[in-house]
C-alpha cells in the first residue's frame, strides 16, 4: 500500500508552517528574558534603555559550561542556572524597593523582618484579607519570575546552544573577545553603562560575601554586649543628678539633619525652632542641642531606639535580634534600677511587642491603651498632640507616683506624611474624635514613591513642624521644674526627601527648667537653643547612654 503526502493546501490549512514563526517568537522572548534579567540594574534610578546595551559575561560563561558538560547533565545545569538567575532577579527587585525607601540594598540575612513589617502595614490599611492577598500575590510573582527565567534558559540551551554547537562556540569566542576589548577600553554606548557587563555575577558574589560578613559581625557584636562600664554601678549612684525629675525621651520620627540644612525645607523649621526657643525661655526653660549619627536611614526606627537606649551600635536586624537575647542594660533598666517608674508610650504598636518585655518597662501603652477614638492616620495612627495629652493624663497627672521616665515616639512625621492633623488648643483634643473629619484619608508609606517629589518634601516638612510644635507646646503647657525632655530624631527621612546622601545625622536637644540639669552637661559643649547649628557637635548615637549616665551619675568621667 502506497503512502502519499497530504496536499500542500492541507498543510497550510492546518497551520503547520506557522509553528516555526511561533518557535522563533518564543526563542526571541527567551533571549529577552535572559539578557534582560542579566542586565537589569538593582536600583530603579539606574533603569534606562542604555542600561540594557551590554554584553553580559554571565551568558558567555553559562553557554560555555553547558557545552562543556556531558549531554545528560545539561538539563539539570540549565535548570540550576535558570533558577539562580530568577533568584538574583527577585533580589534585584527587593533592592529596588530598599534603595527607594532606605537608600541601601536588601540584606539577605536580616531584612526578612522588614518584609513582615510591610505585611503588617498592608493589614492595617486593607484588612487581613487584603494583606493575605498581597502576600500571596508577591509570592506568586517571585515564583513566576524564577519559573520564567528557568524556562528561558532551558529553551535557549535546547533550541539554540546545543543544536548549533559550532555556531554557538564561534559566537562565544567572538563575544568573549569583544567583551574583553570593551572591558580594557571602558567602551560604553550610554553614560555610566559599560558594554562589558558582569553586574549580575558581581551582585551575587558580593551578597554571598555580605552574608559571611554578617556572620562575623554577629560574633563581634557578642563581644561588645558585655562591655558596660555602668553594669556594676550601685543603683543609688545612678542618675543622682536627675533625682525627682520626670525624664521624657521623645523621638520625632524621621527628624533628620535634612530638615534643618536643606535650603528648601530648612527655613520654616529653623524659624519654628528659634521661635520655640524664645517661647520656652519666656516660660523659664533652656535648651542645649547637637547631632547624633543614627545607625539607620529612611526607616528602621527600632534600630535607632535600640542603639540610643543600649549604648551599642545596632545597625542591622541581626544585631537587633541578637540584642534581645542578652541581658544588656539600657536606659530603661538604668532608670528602673535608680527608682524611676518607666513607661513606653507606643501609638504605633498594634500587635504583640516582645521588645517591650525585653526593655523592661513598668508599663507599655500601645495603640489600644491610649484611649484614642479618632480616625487612623496612615502609619501615624494618631496625632502627636493626642499622644502627648494622653501621656499627661495617664501618667504625669497622677498624684500617687514618684519620678517618671518615659519613651515616646512621635509618629505624625512618619511617611507618607499625610493626612496632617491641625494643631489644636489642648482643651479641644479630648478623645481624638475631633479629628474625624480626616477619616478616609489614610495612605500607605509607599505612597510617597508615586506622588510628586516636591509635594512629598513639602508634606514631610509640614509634618515635622507639627510634631515639633506639639512637643514645644506640651513643655510650655504642662512643663514644670521637674520636667526634663530629651528631644531627638530617630533617622533621616526617605531618599525621596534627602536625595542621594550618606548623611545619617539627626538633631538632639535637652530641655529643662532647672539650671542644675543643664549645668551637668556643660562639658558636652552643645549649642544653646532648640536648633543645632551647622558646626554643632556630632556624636555617634551609641555614645549617648554612656555620656548621659556619666553626666548625671556619681561615676567618674568615662569621656571618649
Amino acid at each position: 500500500m502506497n503512502r502519499t503526502r497530504p496536499p500542500t493546501v492541507c498543510r497550510f490549512v492546518t497551520g503547520t508552517p506557522s509553528r516555526p514563526v511561533a518557535g522563533r517568537a518564543l526563542t526571541a522572548l527567551a533571549v529577552a528574558v535572559v539578557f534582560g534579567a542579566l542586565l537589569l540594574p538593582n536600583d530603579i534610578d539606574l533603569i534606562t534603555p542604555g542600561a540594557f546595551l551590554g554584553i553580559p559575561a554571565e551568558a558567555l560563561l553559562a553557554a560555555t559550561l553547558v557545552l562543556a558538560v556531558p549531554a545528560g547533565a545539561r538539563p539539570a545545569l540549565a535548570g540550576l542556572i535558570g533558577a539562580g538567575l530568577g533568584a538574583v532577579t527577585v533580589l534585584k527587585v527587593l533592592d529596588m524597593g530598599f534603595f527607594a525607601t532606605l537608600n541601601r540594598p536588601f540584606d539577605l540575612m536580616s531584612d526578612w523582618r522588614n518584609l513582615a513589617n510591610a505585611a503588617i502595614f498592608v493589614k492595617q490599611a486593607a484588612g487581613e484579607a487584603g494583606a493575605i492577598g498581597a502576600g500571596v500575590a508577591a509570592a506568586l510573582l517571585a515564583v513566576a519570575v524564577v519559573a520564567l527565567t528557568t524556562w528561558a534558559v532551558g529553551r535557549l540551551v535546547r533550541v539554540v546552544v546545543v543544536p548549533h554547537r559550532r555556531a554557538a562556540i564561534a559566537t562565544i569566542a567572538v563575544a568573549t573577545t569583544a567583551w574583553t576589548v570593551c572591558l580594557t577600553t571602558g567602551a560604553r554606548l550610554a553614560p555610566g553603562v559599560e558594554l562589558a557587563s558582569d553586574s549580575t555575577a558581581t551582585l551575587a558574589l558580593y551578597r554571598a560575601l555580605d552574608v559571611r560578613s554578617d556572620v562575623l559581625d554577629l560574633r563581634q557584636f557578642a563581644t561588645e554586649v558585655p562591655v558596660d562600664p555602668f553594669r556594676k554601678t550601685p543603683d543609688d549612684q545612678l542618675l543622682t543628678g536627675l533625682e525627682g525629675k520626670d525624664v521624657v525621651f521623645a523621638f520625632v520620627e524621621s527628624y533628620g539633619r535634612v530638615a534643618l540644612d536643606d535650603p528648601r525645607l530648612g527655613p520654616p523649621i529653623r524659624s519654628l525652632l528659634d521661635e520655640g526657643t524664645a517661647q520656652l525661655e519666656d516660660a523659664g526653660f533652656a535648651a542645649r542641642s547637637a547631632y547624633l549619627t543614627s545607625p539607620t536611614t529612611g526607616a528602621g526606627s527600632w534600630l535607632a531606639h535600640a542603639t540610643f537606649l543600649s549604648g551599642l551600635w545596632v545597625d542591622s536586624q541581626h544585631r537587633h535580634d541578637a540584642l534581645e537575647h542578652t541581658d544588656r542594660r539600657t536606659l530603661i533598666t538604668d532608670f528602673g534600677r535608680a527608682g524611676w517608674r518607666t513607661v513606653g508610650v507606643m501609638p504605633g504598636v498594634f500587635l504583640d511587642w516582645p521588645e517591650g518585655a525585653w526593655y523592661g518597662y513598668d508599663r507599655v501603652y500601645d495603640f489600644s491603651q491610649l484611649g484614642y477614638r479618632g480616625p487612623r492616620m496612615s502609619f501615624a495612627t494618631m496625632p502627636d498632640q493626642y499622644t502627648l495629652k494622653a501621656f499627661e493624663e495617664l501618667e504625669r497627672a497622677r498624684t500617687d507616683r514618684g519620678p517618671l521616665m518615659a519613651e515616646i515616639p512621635l509618629v505624625t512625621s512618619h511617611a507618607p506624611w499625610t493626612p496632617l492633623p491641625p494643631f489644636l488648643d489642648w482643651g479641644q483634643v479630648g478623645d481624638g474624635s475631633v479629628y474625624n473629619f480626616l477619616d478616609g484619608q489614610t495612605e500607605q508609606p509607599e505612597a510617597i514613591l508615586t506622588r510628586d517629589p516636591a509635594r512629598v518634601r513639602e508634606d514631610y516638612a509640614r509634618s515635622v513642624q507639627y510634631s515639633l510644635t506639639s512637643l514645644i507646646s506640651y513643655v510650655q503647657t504642662y512643663g514644670d521644674d521637674d520636667l526634663v525632655v530629651v528631644l531627638l530624631g530617630d533617622h533621616q527621612p526617605s531618599p525621596v526627601v534627602t536625595g542621594a546622601t550618606e548623611d545619617r545625622d539627626v538633631p538632639i536637644t535637652v530641655v529643662a527648667k532647672d539650671p542644675a540639669v543643664l549645668d551637668r552637661i556643660d562639658g558636652w559643649r552643645w549649642q544653646d537653643g532648640l536648633r543645632p547649628g551647622p558646626h554643632a557637635p556630632v556624636w555617634r548615637m551609641d555614645a549617648f547612654r554612656q555620656e548621659f549616665l556619666t553626666a548625671f551619675g556619681d561615676q567618674p568621667s568615662h569621656r571618649r
